[in-house]
């Protein structure tokens, strides 16, 4: 499910955060920064309320090629949520930018100082950004070892662990951060802002519905509202394909879905425009007699439709929202760790990791096997655990709303992580509770992205400014109808990547069409239509 790097500002690196200069940007004097910035490692930030915060390091770091003079602060929230903070010298923009994480939320965040420094840190200081991180899987937050994104050891029998993952690391790592910020500039932050995906995304969702007060403007990509959902359905798939299904079955199936609705945007890319609608069976791949290669056995098929259909009781009762989308098999199977389903041929680790150490409760430990899962049981007994862990499925966002808050939601069309159907169906609840479409998308929107990967990357358009979108909703009143997508691709190892097309991308429901005439690779051809 959440195979990305822990620390990584989802989509802002792809994007470019070199749209966001701000022309009200706030100058701080750079003579006494480094003295105020070691000051801060003497602070006593122990009275922030809700949040009390001990820093352990503050280190003043001198420009470089790649960025701007700035502080570095890691510190904890009690009792072991660590934060890293990056603010820079002289052009403070104004802004908080706090970023969530992913996997389960594992890393030390002292290596994380310097490791991703320049390829994270650099597009954000160098705009005038104040960045905050954070990590909340117990001690792997701290200076100590770090237990990594895969593994989630350290909730075993930890009900405070797993609550501050779930529900309460966001908001204290942004009340922290924005007191830290103000000691520092003498101002309190004019803007505040989210953007996470994976389970950065189901922390955003989290904030909006538990703390609607955090954030004016909040970043949502790729989100499970549960985490048990996403792990169920891996399990499910992983049993269907394991032994049965090879990665030249699963060609065979990518090529024949995109073959058969490809040109459902009107024009032939090798991406399927509108995958929820797309009717492909994977029976039209059943063997005929005498019919050996370019085809599929019985078994095979099953599998692959079970895939699709995601999991269900032996009964087939529906279990959870669904399963993923045609155009995503390129993605079911991997050869190193990635939000696959099977990996080297083995069941991803994701499930293992979740049901021994939190999915239950009480947790099982490392002696649960995937074989234990019973699917006519067992999901009965995932909303305990769920309440504890984050479960940020609740539509009702009238206190965000009536906040000023406003949110860009987004999700990879060809997703099978996080897939598409979570997003859709929080999306269409919200829109029922809140009063309709038109009262819902006054703050919140939701872009579905074809042929976009987990979080980003894939054959579609996935390289979004999503944030520059975002900033102008809630500074200018600019309400995001549609966004601009560009799929990057480079010539030759270490080119920077160029852009081979590009596409707009509406608000759900509406997709891109092509209008029939001009360049099909330039986003201005193409016009909304509903399905």
């Amino acid at each position: 499910m959440k195979a990305r790097q822990v620390f990584t500002l989802s989509c802002v690196v792809a994007m470019g955060l070199n749209t966001l200069v701000s022309p009200a940007a706030r100058a701080t004097p750079p003579n006494d920064a480094a003295a105020r910035c070691n000051v801060l490692a003497t602070r006593d930030f122990a009275g922030v309320i809700d949040a009390p915060t001990k820093i352990t390091d503050a280190r003043w770091v001198e420009a470089s090629d790649s960025m701007p003079e700035h502080c570095v602060v890691i510190g904890y929230v009690h009792p072991r949520i660590g934060i890293l903070l990056a603010m820079p010298a002289s052009n403070w923009n104004g802004r908080f930018l706090e970023e969530g994480c992913g996997g389960f939320c594992g890393g030390n965040l002292v290596r994380a100082a310097d490791k991703y420094a320049n390829e994270l840190f650099s597009y954000s200081l160098g705009r005038g950004y104040a960045h905050l991180i954070f990590a909340s899987s117990g001690a792997s937050a701290m200076a100590g070892a770090s237990a990594g994104a895969t593994s989630a050891l350290w909730a075993y029998n930890d009900i405070q662990g797993q609550f501050d993952f779930g529900i309460r690391a966001a908001h204290v790592a942004a009340l922290a951060g924005k007191a830290i910020v103000e000691s520092f500039f003498s101002s309190a932050p004019a803007k505040s802002y989210f953007s996470g995906c994976s389970s950065g995304g189901q922390q955003g969702l989290s904030e909006a519905q538990r703390f609607p007060w955090d954030f004016d403007g909040i970043l949502v990509g790729a989100p499970s509202p549960t985490f048990s959902g996403p792990m169920m359905n891996y399990l499910w798939a992983s049993r269907a394909l394991v032994g049965n299904v090879d990665r030249s079955d699963l060609e065979l199936v990518h090529e024949a879905a995109v073959a058969q609705c490809d040109m459902d945007d009107g024009v032939r890319d090798g991406i399927i425009g509108d995958p929820i609608h797309c009717p492909f069976d994977p029976t039209s791949l059943l063997c005929k007699s005498g019919q050996s290669a370019g085809c599929l056995t019985t078994a095979k098929v099953d599998a692959i439709k079970k895939v699709y259909s995601g999991p269900t009781t032996s009964q087939g009762i529906k279990i959870y929202s669904g399963g993923p989308l045609p155009g995503s098999e390129l993605n079911w199977l991997a050869d190193e760790l990635s939000p696959a389903y099977l990996i080297g041929g083995a069941p991803s680790p994701w499930p293992k990791e979740y049901f021994s150490y939190i999915g239950f409760m009480p947790a099982p430990g490392p002696g649960w096997k995937l074989d234990d899962f019973d699917f006519d049981r067992d999901y009965k007994r995932l909303r305990m655990a769920e309440s504890l862990f984050g479960a940020a499925d609740n539509p009702d966002l009238r206190k965000f709303k009536a906040a000023g808050g406003k949110m860009i939601m987004y999700q990879g069309a060809a997703d099978e992580s996080d897939i598409p159907a979570d997003s859709i169906d929080y999306y269409e609840l919200v829109e029922k509770t809140m009063g309709g479409r038109t009262e819902t998308q006054e703050f919140f929107r939701f872009f579905l992205v074809p042929g976009m990967n987990h979080c980003d990357g894939g054959a579609g358009a996935f390289a979004i400014d999503y944030f520059n979108y975002l900033e102008a909703w809630v500074e200018k009143g600019q309400a995001p109808d549609v966004l601009i997508g560009s799929h990057l691709e480079s010539d030759a190892a270490g080119m920077e990547p160029k852009t081979k097309f590009t596409r707009p991308i509406y608000p759900y429901p509406n997709r891109a069409k092509y209008k029939g005439k001009g360049d099909p690779n330039r986003a201005e051809n193409f016009r909304p239509v509903l399905p």
